[in-house]
């Protein structure tokens, strides 16, 4: 599996119903669980910053890190993106090769 991090903007719409947010988290978690069952989630974070969330998770692949993007999109996010993660350890191993 592969690490990805999710970076999540909400609509304006969205980011005004705060109070809300738990009902429409777990709604999206649950669509996410649904139509990509082999993603795993790892962490979950509001961030204070450019993005509003920011969730680290595994996947087998990257159309399967798309899927939970246009998930994100689907559910009210006005911007979602998911990146590649490379473990720490193994970056240090692949400048060694530089």
């Amino acid at each position: 599996m592969k690490t990805f991090i999710l970076l999540t903007k909400l609509s304006p719409e969205n980011a005004r119903q705060l109070k809300d947010h738990a009902k429409l988290g777990r709604a999206w978690l649950e669509r996410v669980r649904e139509k990509c069952p082999e993603v795993k989630f790892i962490s979950h974070y509001a961030l204070l910053g450019s993005y509003d969330f920011l969730d680290i998770y595994e996947a087998p692949d990257e159309e399967t890190a798309a899927k939970v993007s246009m998930i994100s999109l689907s559910n009210g996010a006005f911007h979602a993106e998911s990146q590649l993660a490379i473990p720490y350890k193994r970056f240090l191993e692949l400048t060694s090769s530089i």
